[in-house]
């Protein structure tokens, strides 16, 4: 990806943040700014009272309407942009979440769970970081710059030494943030495999309990080598700040200096000269923040690029779904679905391709499905779901082509129970009371294990087998003319692997569902109306 299309999808994402505020956040920065410029004007009705060895009526009716200005235009500046701040990243997560959601599954495949996960952790995190503080960023940039504009007052000499030592310090720290932002981006890949190894540690421990050589290797040469290289390299890149920092501090404390000891060419008073180092040493707070604040603003800009990156990785070609639609009134019948020539190529590490195919499923039907690993049954199952768009041919639903508008509405003909499964807590069936769900637990061998209450499992810590059953009772929840099971039974202990393929599978069929069952069992390939074979890719038999 080549830098200009890297600066669009950033630029975008920035502005889609902004958009929905942006008259609040405008209104809000003026405020910092006024408060800023406000503050300052405060220090010189000081310093000019103080010139002027007098107290005035005036000066206390200044110094009160300045300080309430500057004091409250702050706490202003600072609540709304805070606010603001949480909204745009609150609206960042449900939009990534949503993108997410309605991506391709191929893209979600490729991605990666810790990826995507130091994207939604760690990114969103830092940008949140970044607008917490943007009022004081804008309120101490005010500041100095209404500073330099007083020193211009107080003398255009003192201001063009002051301006000048203070544009080495900034360049000095322009020159440094290449580094640190070099640092900081190999910080984000080394964040990335941390949280892969994390999910290791948690997801498998037991398997890491059991092997001392993998565990080694998880945490000395996986875990050990990415927290230290964040480490030492956030450590590398806020060393180089530090000192510059202090290069930059000095150079602010060199111009004092050659005021104090320049005075006879500087052509200005000693009360001239007290004020204007009153006034860069009130400034130099704020300089050293946005010092600061650059760092923390590369950061951002480094997590909106891999915000964008993402949110560019997950575009969608079904934008118009609603995430919390009811059901159609109309929903769409099955007749029949049909694979027309279909076709389908995997481009990754590993390149496959299955098809062309030519199959039809009939509701009142139980389909296998069998094959040696990898022979593409699961990618299958993923085209006849819709969730891989087929490359070449189609899927015929009565006999016409699927649409790209009815795409959603089609996935909704299907229940699923995948071999990678995620098993969800909660039903979403309120109609059905814990009366008539007890039958059903009982039929799963699942009465005493878990129940139901308001509407959530009491518990999904159980066996392997257990868990599917959970997954099976969604499924039989749902209620919807097809049902596919991606190797179901391959948990379940002999009995009920038996009761699966001679009694639930033949009530199914008996409902009228369309029956689809990737399986090994050979023994009860009989129940079956249809057996298929994929044989890399293609039907070998039908």
């Amino acid at each position: 990806m080549n830098s200009a299309s890297r600066r669009f999808p950033l630029t975008r994402v920035t502005l889609g943040l902004i958009r929905p505020f942006w008259l609040t956040l405008l209104f809000a920065t003026a405020v910092g700014i006024l408060s800023g410029f406000a503050t300052t004007a405060l220090l010189g009705q000081i310093n000019h009272s103080l010139q002027a060895g007098e107290l005035s009526l005036s000066f206390w009716a200044a110094f009160a309407l300045l300080l309430v200005g500057g004091t409250c235009g702050q706490s202003l500046a600072g609540c709304i942009n805070s606010h603001l701040g949480q909204r745009m990243i609150a609206g960042m997560r449900k939009e990534l979440s949503a993108r997410i959601l309605q991506a391709p599954i191929w893209a979600i495949e490729q991605f990666r769970p810790h990826r995507m996960l130091a994207v939604l952790n760690d990114d969103v995190d830092t940008v949140s970081a970044f607008t917490y503080n943007f009022a004081s960023y804008i309120i101490n940039f005010s500041i100095a710059l209404a500073g330099l504009l007083y020193l211009l007052y107080l003398s255009p000499l003192i201001f063009a030494i002051s301006l000048l030592f203070l544009l080495g310090g900034m360049l000095l720290t322009g020159r440094s943030r290449r580094g640190w932002i070099a640092d900081y981006q190999q910080v984000r890949h080394a964040q990335d495999s941390l949280q892969k190894q994390y999910l290791a540690i948690i997801q498998g421990a037991k398997e890491l309990r059991l092997d001392r050589g993998r565990r080694a290797a998880v945490y000395h040469r996986g875990l050990s080598r990415d927290v230290d290289a964040i480490a030492r390299l956030k450590g590398r890149a806020m060393t180089r700040m530090w000192i510059i920092d202090g290069v930059a501090s000095a150079l602010f404390f060199i111009a004092i200096a050659l005021m104090l000891v320049g005075k006879p060419w500087l052509n200005a008073g000693q009360l001239t000269i007290g004020a204007a180092v009153i006034v860069l040493l009130y400034i130099k707070s704020p300089f050293d923040q946005l010092a600061g604040g650059l760092a923390i603003a590369d950061q951002a800009r480094i997590a909106l690029r891999r915000l964008a990156e993402l949110a560019d990785s997950f575009q969608t070609p079904e934008p118009d779904i609603l995430l919390d639609s009811p059901a159609p009134a109309d929903a769409l019948p099955l007749h029949s679905l049909t694979l027309q020539q279909l076709s389908w190529r995997y481009e990754g590490g590993q390149p496959f391709a299955i098809g062309p195919l030519d199959l039809t499923l009939r509701p009142g039907q139980i389909t296998f499905i069998t094959g040696d690993n990898g022979s593409g049954k699961t990618t299958l199952i993923k085209l006849l779901l819709g969730l891989y768009v087929p490359q070449q041919g189609a899927v015929l639903l009565n006999g016409q082509p699927v649409s790209d508008a009815q795409g959603d509405d089609y996935r909704q003909l299907f229940s699923t129970v995948f071999s990678d499964y995620f098993l969800f807590d909660e039903l979403l069936h309120p109609e059905i009371s814990t009366g008539q769900l007890a039958p059903l637990l009982t039929k799963l061998q699942l009465n005493g294990k878990v129940a139901v209450e308001n509407q959530r499992f009491t518990t999904t810590e159980l066996s392997t087998g257990q868990r599917k059953r959970l997954a099976l009772l969604h499924a039989w929840l749902d209620d919807r003319p097809a049902i596919i099971f991606d190797e179901w039974a391959a948990d379940q202990d002999p009995t009920f692997r038996q009761r699966f393929y001679t009694e639930f599978l033949p009530e199914l069929k008996a409902q009228n569902k369309l029956v689809v069952a990737i399986s090994h069992d050979d023994r009860y390939f009989s129940v079956a109306d249809q057996l298929i074979t994929l044989r890399n890719g293609e039907i070998v038999t039908q």
